[in-house]
C-alpha cells in the first residue's frame, strides 16, 4: 500500500473535480481567455473570472481584480518584491525562510536593497520584539513565511503586520505552507502582499499560483508582453490583473486550481487544518517513543502546522527517506528542503531532516504504518 506524506512539497492525490476541471478545459474549451471574441475564448475567460472570485472568497479579498495568477508562489514572491522595492529600501525577513523568498531578497541586496535577517529561536519562532528592533527609517517591507516548511512553526503574522504598518512599511506574507489549512483574511490580518502556490494546500495542479496585492500598492509589472488588451500601445498595461498576467494563461491549471479552491472551501479551511495537524500530533506521539529519533518542531501544539521534521541518530536523513520509499512505498522528503538557513537555526545543518507532511486524504492508519516503518529503519 502506497502512502504519500510529502504534501508540503505538492499535495497528492487531488480531489476528483480537479482532474475533471483540467480535462474539461483541455478537451471541451481549448481556447485561451482574452485571445478572441468567439464562444470558446469567452468561456475560458469566464473560468478565469470564476477562479479569481474563488481566490478572493478564500482569502477575503474585497476586489478579485487584485488577484494575479502566476505559475508558482516563487513567481508571486518575485513579483511582489521586484514590483515594490528599489535601491535604498530596507527589508526585514527571518532565518526561517524558504529559498523562494530568501534568494530574490539576496539578489535585491546585491542591487542596493538593504536586508536584515532576524534570527528565529531554536523552535523556529520569530520574536516580534526582534522584528521591531530590526526596523530602520528606510524599512519598506517586512517579508515573512506564515509556516516554516521545515519545522512547521506557525508565525504570529498579525503582530508582524501591525509592526510593519506602524512603521509605514508593507507586509508580505509567504503562504506556501498555510494556504488551505490555516484561515487567512488579508484585511483583518493586515496583509499587503500575499503569495500562494496552487499545487499544495489548494489542491490545484503544478504550475499554478497567485499573488494578491492590496489596492494601495503601486505594483510594477515583472514582465512585459501580450495581455490581450491595449494592443495598440507599446507600453505594458498597468491595470489589474491584465497588466501582470503576460502571455497565454495556463487555463487547464487555473481551471483545476478553481476546482481545488472550491473543494477547500466546501470542506472548510479550519476543518482541513485540524485534520492535518491532528495527524502530525499522532505521528509525534508515535515517534516520541523512539529514543533514536529527535523531533524538530515546536512542542506547543498551537505553534505547529502540518509539517514535521525529524532526524535519526547515526543515520543519514536521505538514507532513511530512501529506505521508507524503497522498502515500504512511503513518500517523505529528506535534506534541506530549500531552506538552509532554517536548518542552521534548528541545528540540523548540513545533514537536514526527514520531513513528513500529511494532507486531507491521509488517514490515521497511514500514520501508524509510517511510524512502524520508521521503527524498522532504525
Amino acid at each position: 500500500m502506497s502512502i504519500y506524506l510529502d504534501n508540503a512539497a505538492t499535495s497528492y492525490p487531488k480531489p476528483e473535480p480537479v482532474y475533471q476541471a483540467v480535462m474539461h478545459a483541455m478537451r471541451e474549451i481549448g481556447a485561451s481567455p482574452g485571445r478572441g471574441g468567439h464562444r470558446r475564448s469567452l468561456e475560458a475567460g469566464r473560468i478565469m473570472f470564476q477562479a479569481r472570485e474563488a481566490a478572493a472568497a478564500l482569502f477575503s479579498v474585497p476586489d478579485s481584480s487584485r488577484i494575479i495568477f502566476t505559475h508558482s508562489a516563487t513567481e508571486a514572491l518575485n513579483m511582489a518584491l521586484r514590483g515594490t522595492l528599489a535601491p535604498g529600501d530596507h527589508v526585514v525577513t527571518s532565518s526561517m525562510e524558504h529559498n523562494s523568498l530568501a534568494r530574490p531578497l539576496h539578489q535585491l541586496e546585491k542591487q542596493g536593497v538593504a536586508l536584515t535577517i532576524v534570527q528565529a529561536g531554536p523552535d523556529g519562532v520569530i520574536d516580534p520584539v526582534d522584528v521591531q528592533r530590526a526596523l530602520t527609517p528606510r524599512t519598506r517591507m517586512i517579508a515573512i513565511g506564515h509556516v516554516s516548511n521545515v519545522s512547521g512553526t506557525i508565525q504570529p503574522i498579525e503582530q508582524f503586520s501591525a509592526i510593519a504598518h506602524a512603521a509605514g512599511a508593507l507586509f508580505l506574507l509567504d503562504a506556501a505552507q498555510s494556504a488551505g489549512s490555516l484561515p487567512i483574511n488579508v484585511v483583518s490580518a493586515g496583509i499587503d502582499l500575499l503569495a500562494v502556490p496552487g499545487h499544495k494546500g489548494l489542491y490545484g495542479p503544478q504550475g499554478t499560483g497567485l499573488l494578491y496585492a492590496a489596492s494601495h500598492i503601486p505594483l510594477r509589472p515583472l514582465l512585459a508582453g501580450g495581455t490581450g488588451t491595449n494592443s495598440t500601445s507599446e507600453d505594458q498595461p498597468e491595470g489589474f490583473p491584465e497588466g501582470f498576467e503576460v502571455g497565454t494563461h495556463n487555463l487547464p491549471g487555473i481551471a483545476g486550481l478553481k476546482a481545488g479552491m472550491e473543494f477547500v472551501m466546501q470542506q472548510g479551511v479550519a476543518v482541513i487544518g485540524e485534520h492535518e495537524r491532528g495527524l502530525v500530533s499522532y505521528a509525534i506521539e508515535k515517534l516520541q517513543l523512539l529514543k533514536q529519533v529527535t523531533l524538530h518542531t515546536p512542542l506547543e501544539t498551537a505553534l505547529r502546522a502540518a509539517v514535521l521534521s525529524f532526524t535519526v541518530a547515526g543515520k543519514d536523513s536521505s538514507a532513511v527517506a530512501f529506505e521508507l520509499d524503497r522498502r515500504f512505498d512511503i513518500a517523505v522528503r529528506a535534506g534541506l528542503h530549500c531552506a538552509p538557513r532554517a536548518h542552521r537555526t534548528l541545528g540540523t545543518f548540513p545533514g537536514g531532516t526527514v520531513r513528513m507532511s500529511p494532507g486531507w486524504f491521509t488517514t490515521r492508519e497511514d500514520i501508524a504504518m509510517f511510524a512502524d516503518a520508521v521503527v524498522q529503519c532504525l
